[in-house]
């Protein structure tokens, strides 16, 4: 969410205008997941004032229709007269008769603790603002305070980005900036440190230790830093301050949600099961977001719409690239080695790589998919193991691409994102895919910018990544001996094995004309043991050959032919690893690449 002002023209609007919509929220019934909101509207115009409740969430491109979880709302005016209250569509309430001040009052359930929802229990009030509080549309430029009364018996205190007015009240210049500043308020642990006169918090609700914590905070500094060296600056955040706001508790829903000045993080895993390893990826991504999405952001997004589905066609290197320096800061950064990083590259690459969804999108047409995928919720089956690959991963390889294509030309990604933020992101002027292709163009030369968007972006052809990644001594392979199926089969107790998705286009299950919820009794008369992995029930037929497969569809005993096939599935492997030897040039292509010794 962008938003521009000055803090001089900031607090010249709050002398000017008097004009301010108010918010108390509380928590007397937490244990049942329930907040009260009330909240206030003076100088109101004469005539009707539509209020609503978001349809969508800064950072989420779906619907969620917040206003499910509103109920027992009550509208009074300034003497405490009740007020006609009309509901014109499932998200809107209609107030009319008001003397020029309107109070609501509703109560709000929340039970899930991610990026786009709220929660509400004992253990914490996590709120995401568009799923929490009600707003009017004709009113978005009005001044915003909000009084979180929190739960002293908690030990309850407040984490945002929003700028603390007194106590516990925090003020807002305008409905998008409130918008966009989660808040969470918990019996938290405080982090801090400097950097370049910015303040970097770290405001982590955990069942951990303060020793825990501190070893995390070290984590998220190494990161803060390796991405700064990207850019060669921080963002110039609101207020000089930028804080992660980290639930790792049992209850909550895992994910990573950015915003301007703040960002979420929430897993079930905690620092001391895994999670000081396994959270500190999802750090790497939505800090980089603090220029990449944040600031360098895409035209189709700006402004965002809370009352629609948001749809860009740009997310392939919004979300995408983010995702190819997700590995890679963690790299840079120490915290993980060349090895796991370069190894662990396999997955997304297959991904990509193996999917027959290329042929009908590319990777912008991908992107304008986030709608129906991103959180998004329906009952009819889809076919998106064909039809589609995530805009994350598909833009994640091509950045991998783009950057070792860069490096071959004594260039780098580095310095082509630097020229985003130069160009873009600190202007903020929001761009489009052809403002992308231009500045590669400009970055690299006509030739190399139109080969890559001709080639990969405008259409799905796939670079040649044996060749790049040959030129940082990493070694990209097929095993050719690993039996391939073409979809996931849960084996159960009985012998049976269960088809649990829809089979992959020219599989060899594809092609045996076997589906989703198919029955797998036995291949060529041989038992599946119910202890036994499939694919390691496959290991015993040969590559192929003809196979027998009777199964049963609807409770239909049927029996199809099946050729196995080896495994399209390639690995990544440090050139020393495989047992050949890196050269000079190698060595010193990925030292540069990775910023390691």
């Amino acid at each position: 969410m962008k938003i521009k002002f000055s803090l001089f023209l900031l607090l010249t609007a709050m002398v000017v205008s008097a004009q301010t919509n108010t918010y108390t929220i509380s928590f007397d019934n937490a244990v049942h997941h329930e907040a009260v909101i009330k909240a206030s509207f003076p100088e109101l115009p004469d005539g009707a004032v539509t209020f609503q409740m978001s349809r969508t969430s800064p950072g989420r491109y779906a619907l969620h229709e917040f206003a499910k979880n509103v109920y027992g709302l009550k509208a009074i005016d300034s003497k405490g007269n009740s007020l006609v209250v009309e509901r014109p569509n499932p998200y809107q309430w209609v107030v009319s008769g008001h003397d020029g001040t309107i109070h609501i009052e509703y109560i709000l359930f929340a039970n899930r603790g991610g990026g786009t929802y709220s929660q509400v229990d004992e253990t914490h009030a996590h709120l995401n603002i568009p799923a929490t509080f009600m707003f009017s549309p004709s009113l978005s430029e009005r001044k915003i305070e909000v009084t979180f009364d929190v739960r002293e018996d908690l030990n309850w205190k407040v984490a945002t980005q929003l700028p603390l007015v007194s106590g516990t009240t925090y003020m807002a210049p305008n409905l998008y900036y409130f918008m966009d500043s989660p808040t969470e308020i918990s019996d938290y642990m405080l982090r801090s440190f400097e950097v370049d006169g910015m303040r970097v918090n770290l405001a982590l609700h955990h069942n951990g230790t303060e020793e825990e914590a501190d070893t995390y905070f070290e984590k998220v500094k190494k990161v803060v830093l390796a991405e700064k060296a990207v850019y060669g600056q921080l963002p110039s955040f609101d207020y000089a301050n930028y804080t992660f706001l980290a639930c790792y508790i049992p209850n909550a829903s895992g994910d990573g949600m950015e915003h301007r000045n703040s960002t979420i993080l929430t897993s079930t895993r905690s620092l001391a099961d895994g999670g000081m390893e396994r959270n500190i990826g999802t750090v790497s991504h939505e800090f980089f977001h603090a220029w990449n999405v944040e600031r360098i952001r895409p035209k189709s997004l700006e402004p965002f719409d809370f009352e629609a589905a948001n749809m860009s066609g740009e997310l392939w290197f919004a979300e995408g690239f983010t995702s190819y320096y997700t590995g890679l800061i963690l790299c840079r950064a120490g915290l993980i080695t060349p090895k796991e990083y370069v190894e662990g590259l396999a997955g997304t690459f297959n991904y990509v790589w193996n999917s027959p969804a290329r042929q009908f999108f590319n990777v912008v047409e991908m992107s304008y998919q986030a709608p129906f995928v991103d959180a998004a919720t329906s009952v009819d089956p889809v076919n998106r193991e064909n039809t589609f690959i995530s805009y994350y991963s598909y833009g994640s390889v091509l950045g991998l691409a783009l950057d070792l294509s860069l490096r071959e030309k004594g260039l780098n990604l580095d310095d082509f994102m630097k020229l985003m933020w130069e160009t873009y992101g600190k202007t903020e002027v929001p761009y489009t895919v052809a403002d992308i292709h231009s500045q590669l163009n400009n970055f690299a030369g006509k030739t190399f910018g139109d080969d890559f968007f001709n080639n990969y972006v405008y259409k799905s052809e796939m670079p040649d990544y044996k060749k790049l990644l040959q030129s940082v001594g990493v070694v990209l392979e097929q095993s050719g001996d690993e039996p391939y199926f073409g979809a996931y089969v849960s084996v159960k107790s009985d012998g049976t094995a269960v088809i649990t998705n829809n089979t992959k286009m020219g599989s060899p299950a594809y092609e045996a004309g076997l589906d989703n919820g198919d029955v797998i009794l036995n291949i060529n008369d041989i038992a599946i043991p119910a202890d036994q992995n499939f694919g390691d029930y496959l290991t015993q037929f040969g590559l192929g050959e003809s196979l027998n497969v009777n199964f049963t569809r609807f409770g239909v005993s049927k029996s199809t032919t099946m050729i196995l096939t080896p495994s399209p599935d390639y690995s990544f492997k440090l050139l020393e690893d495989n047992e050949q030897q890196p050269t000079k040039q190698m060595l010193e292509a990925r030292k540069e690449w990775l910023k390691v010794e």
